[in-house]
């Protein structure tokens, strides 16, 4: 038995390059020649049904004849792509691109070999050229007439109707229904022909490259995408059906997937005979065996799917080409076969240094010929196509890249067994790019440890019927802080374009990241357009202000349609809410919003006549905003009813949860979604929030303004009604807010019974190390008025964190001991029950600590007594031998664990807790009341540390986190960036940054620049994320707020 172990350098991990051997494909390196003799001919079929023939050297490797089809074709990115033929067995194998052509096709005169799609990547943005989308949409026209890709009426229809519209450009029905009669997309068409021409309808507008995108948009969320089936059996004897895919290997029941092995998971695949084997990596919460085992037909059908899933493990997990291995001088154990041609990652960084022209190609049954252009995307306003370059492959993000120590030292197998050791080359820390196909396949989950860059988020979703649109932009998909899919663009989709209910738990997962607006290679906006543009603006500081109310009151209107959109649609499908709560929840949300969807439009008209007006006389009648501020606030109060109904509806919906498990699920199903980019929870109390916002902004108007000022008199009136509001629903709020993030804790503790209960205030959280005999351990610390909890986090695919103890603070000491324990920042803790020796990350975390325990202390001795326990049996800190190591799991446990192959609760890997937890920091409720009040959205320019354009984004600051949006009409986040830890700080002379308002912000090795368009925006920007980077004082909170409890 062979085995193909790929043992990383430290080079390979940090993906720096390196000479691969045969067919590494960068700048500067030639392929292998191709041999000299006798010629002969292969016909291939193309993916449009043509045949082409090409003459190859007899001897020449299968490479040659890919490559002479590619450069027939002018195709880029052909690595995609691959060569299948019926070998003398019948058998369909694909073309070995080392082993000589003569070898493998035994008669080339009467073979016809296929040109197909062979890897299909987790999303089509990554396909850079329009030619690559093109071939890409016939397979999924090939597999659709073939019956592979299965899906239910709906989207059979309206893949077609996207295919109808590139091939024969706008409805016409006549014309549609001559062209179906025609054309065979499907075997049952003639029964979904009116459901096609509806379809078809909606797309008017749209180009061929437009329909293209749609196409694999929708086809990319079926279970059957890109899916071939490879019979086999179980140990039972059960009939089943294997694929591979770039995630993993997949198990299927029929079109059903029952089960998926994420490449993460597996530490080994082999064949031996007939026999196809898994062996997993070592993972406690699961019930699977060690090796799982699949008998197959034959042993030529076993080697050929272990070859087909050794080629897809390389193509989309490793940095290079593996090198092959030396020949063995007298034995040779196994098959030799390893993967040949450029990784996912090496074709993406080629595609992205560019150097290619734009080149016309033919499109068989359109009228329209596309030009190839790495510079110009499809775009329309119907559609969700990128409207500028996809230049770049994946951000290798923290939570996508694998676990420190997560390679395994493999041993070798059975001599009898063929084999190939399937040790991924580990991914490098820091913000280096990879092949994106993992941030759910590959199991790593959770904010990103110390490497996290930006926490893109890509949650599994339910397929479901898009719900009406929202009246300030457009659809598109669905999260909450994390791993994030990439529909970045603002255009609507059809409101009927119902997709495939049965996607399985794999595929409903949104794409990982590889839109260009985060990344440094996106087309840069052109500097002196972007000067002038600046110039244009009005320079009165009253300009900006009422600017930044125009800019947060879209948030505010998007925060509003999660709930009056999204969350209504959600649960109109399912009968899971009561009546009673739905008609407390939104009828008190919808006159809401459409309020502030008429005060958005006067306050942009306002300041479209601010911007636009010249003629002096009457300029000063449109340039102030206190009487849109001062007529729009009156009108809030007529509100007031509905903003008072908030507290309630947040009270009712959580103990709906609690008593309904149906209406928890609809919930938590609901927060994976993308647009519920914050806890749930957080958006029934954004209109109150919204108040504090408008007071802030009218305080700095009349704090502007001199008195005499035309637009003082307004602001100060406006400012009289609008503080109030706040003081009559201010001690709501904050009770509120307790309420909420109590509730919010909840969801990250395994093992409290009774977090919630009235009289609890939460304090602070944070990381903190726990001194035992095994030495310092990190643990989580909960400090609430009446108790201190302290945690790990546990092994479980939820990502929660497991309760270790609990010490009542009524009677407990606490006093500094670094002396007596020789441990930096030490404070030795002495509870009525049991004592503990904690230390803090620096001498500023101890202080905090020290002054919110001390405070809590007092608080518990003013009360009437000791504290509820929280546990059904409160464990002691004194763990066996066994269990103490547990604890101290490693970042590889970790990953695996996330992915069991049982379907578990999703995973919580991205809360404030996790980032306090891998960013070692802490956070009061002080913070994030302090945290309510900064919020901010607005456009920024973005640059890398090493790279050299601006990237104009839409970002959004709230919740200690930075959301960044290519516009503000999208209704999503592409990614986010959690501020706890990092620094904020102007750039230095030496730093080459010759720009105004210019900010940055860096995390040991992470170092981003932004840069806003006047001196206040860069001000207010300054000031909202100094209040995430760095901690509110206690004194500030009393300032803040009085003590209310729940």
């Amino acid at each position: 038995m062979g085995e193909i172990e790929q043992r990383p350098t430290p080079g390979s991990r940090l993906g720096a390059p390196e000479n691969s051997g045969i067919s590494t494909l960068e700048h500067g390196q030639k392929p292998p020649p191709t041999p000299s003799g006798k010629l002969m001919s292969i016909k291939i079929q193309m993916l449009d049904d043509t045949q082409e023939a090409f003459e190859v050297p007899q001897r020449a490797p299968g490479k040659v004849l890919l490559d002479a089809v590619c450069n027939h074709l002018n195709l880029v990115e052909g690595d995609y792509f691959g060569l299948e033929f019926p070998d003398h067995k019948k058998i369909t194998v694909w073309l070995d691109l080392l082993k000589p052509i003569v070898k493998q096709i035994r008669r080339p005169k009467h073979v016809v070999v296929k040109f197909v799609v062979k890897f299909f990547p987790p999303d089509h943005t990554q396909l850079q050229e329009e030619l690559t989308r093109y071939l890409f949409a016939l397979q999924v026209k090939q597999d659709l007439a073939q019956g592979r890709l299965a899906c239910n009426d709906n989207s059979a229809a309206l893949l077609i109707s996207h295919i109808v519209q590139s091939e024969i450009g706008d409805f016409d029905e006549a014309s549609d229904r001559e062209h179906l009669a025609k054309n065979k997309y499907i075997p049952q068409q003639d029964a979904l022909e009116d459901k096609i021409v509806e379809f078809h309808h909606n797309h008017i507008g749209q180009t061929p490259a437009e329909s293209d995108f749609q196409l694999l948009e929708i086809a990319r969320k079926l279970e059957m995408y890109g899916v071939r089936l490879h019979p086999a059996k179980d140990r039972e004897g059960t009939k089943i059906n294997l694929a591979v895919a770039n995630t993993g290997i997949l198990v299927f029941q029929g079109f059903t997937k029952i089960n998926a092995f994420n490449w993460a998971k597996v530490r080994k695949l082999s064949f031996k005979r007939k026999r196809f084997l898994i062996k997993l990596r070592p993972d406690v919460n699961s019930s699977y065996q060690d090796t799982l085992e699949f008998l197959m037909a034959s042993r030529d059908f076993c080697k050929s799917f272990w070859k087909i899933c050794v080629e897809h493990h390389a193509f989309f997990r490793l940095f290079e080409e593996p090198k092959p291995k030396p020949k063995p001088v007298l034995f040779s154990r196994g098959s030799s076969f390893r993967f040949s041609g450029r990784t996912q990652k090496q074709v993406l960084d080629y595609v992205k240094e560019g150097g290619h022209k734009k080149v016309q190609f033919e499109r068989k049954h359109s009228k329209i010929h596309s030009i190839r252009s790495l510079a110009t995307q499809p775009s329309e306003p119907n559609s969700e196509v990128p409207k500028q370059a996809q230049q770049s492959g994946s951000l290798t993000l923290g939570e996508g890249s694998e676990p420190p120590g997560g390679q395994s030292c493999l041993q070798g197998g059975d001599l009898t067994t063929a084999s190939a050791e399937v040790a991924e080359r580990q991914r490098g820390p820091g913000p280096s790019r990879s092949p994106a196909g993992s941030a759910k396949g590959d199991g790593a989950s959770g904010a990103a440890a110390e490497e996290d860059e930006e926490l893109v988020k890509d949650r599994p979703q339910q397929s479901r019927p898009r719900p009406p649109q929202p009246s300030t932009g457009s659809l598109t998909g669905s999260p909450h802080l994390s791993e994030l899919s990439i529909n970045s663009q603002g255009g609507t989709a059809p409101t009927n374009a119902i997709l495939s209910p049965n996607l399985s738990p794999d595929t409903k997962q949104a794409s990982p990241l590889v839109s260009p607006l985060l990344n440094d290679q996106a087309g840069p906006r052109a500097e002196d357009e972007d000067d002038g543009r600046r110039k244009r603006f009005p320079t009165d500081k009253a300009y900006f202000i009422a600017k930044e109310v125009s800019t947060t009151e879209r948030t505010y209107l998007k925060d509003l349609e999660v709930i009056t959109s999204w969350f209504q649609s959600t649960v109109s499908k399912e009968d899971s809410m009561p009546e009673s709560l739905k008609s407390l929840i939104f009828p008190n949300f919808e006159p809401l919003h459409k309020f502030h969807t008429n005060f958005l439009k006067e306050i942009e008209q306002r300041l479209a006549l601010w911007e636009g007006r010249s003629n002096a006389h009457i300029r000063g009648d449109y340039q102030r905003i206190g009487d849109v501020m001062l007529k729009n606030i009156q009108g809030m109060k007529q509100l007031a009813a509905h903003l008072w109904k908030h507290s309630e509806a947040l009270e009712a919906l959580e103990t709906g949860i609690r008593g309904s498990r149906r209406l928890e699920s609809l919930c938590r199903d609901f927060e994976l979604q993308k647009v519920c980019y914050l806890p749930l929870n957080t958006f029934l109390l954004r209109p109150l929030h919204r108040l504090m916002h408008y007071k802030q902004v009218l305080e700095r108007l009349c704090k502007h303004y001199p008195p005499s000022h035309s637009d003082f008199r307004d602001c100060r009136a406006a400012l009289a009604e609008i503080t109030e509001m706040v003081a009559q629903l201010h001690g709501t709020m904050i009770k509120m807010e307790n309420f909420q993030k109590l509730h919010e804790l909840k969801k990250d503790l395994i093992g409290v019974d009774n977090l919630v209960i009235p009289g609890r205030e939460f304090i602070r959280l944070g990381s903190l190390s726990k001194l035992s005999g095994k030495g310092l351990q990190q643990r989580m610390f909960f400090l609430f008025n009446d108790v201190l909890l302290y945690t790990s986090r546990g092994l479980t695919a939820s990502n929660q964190f497991k309760v270790h103890g609990q010490l009542p603070l009524y009677g407990m000491t606490m006093e500094e001991s670094e002396e007596e324990w020789g441990v930096p920042h030490c404070l030795t803790l002495r509870g009525q029950r049991q004592s503990i020796v904690v230390a803090a990350s620096s001498r500023p975390e101890m202080d905090k600590w020290v002054e919110d325990i001390q405070m809590a202390i007092d608080l518990a001795e003013k009360s009437s007594g000791p504290a509820p326990e929280f546990l059904a049996s409160s464990p002691p800190d004194n763990k066996s031998p066994e269990e103490a190591a547990g604890d101290q799991e490693s970042e590889d446990d970790l990953s695996a664990s996330r992915t069991s192959l049982e379907r578990q609760a999703p995973h919580r890997g991205n809360t404030m807790v996790h980032v306090c937890w891998h960013r070692n920091t802490s956070v009061s409720m002080v913070d994030f009341s302090v945290a309510v009040e900064n919020q901010l959205s607005g456009n920024l320019l973005r640059k890398f540390k090493n790279s050299n354009g601006w990237q104009k984004l839409w970002v959004v600051f709230t919740n200690f986190c930075l959301f960044f949006y290519k516009s503000h009409q999208d209704n999503h986040p592409l990614a986010s960036l959690p501020l706890l830890g990092y620094s904020l700080t102007i750039p230095s002379e030496s730093e080459d940054i010759h720009k105004d308002y210019v900010f940055k912000l860096h995390f040991k090795s992470h170092v981003y620049y932004f840069r806003a368009e006047s001196e206040y925006t860069f001000e207010r920007w300054m000031e909202v994320i100094r209040s995430a980077t760095s901690s509110a004082s206690r004194a500030h909170a009393l300032s803040h707020k009085e003590s209310h409890v729940y």
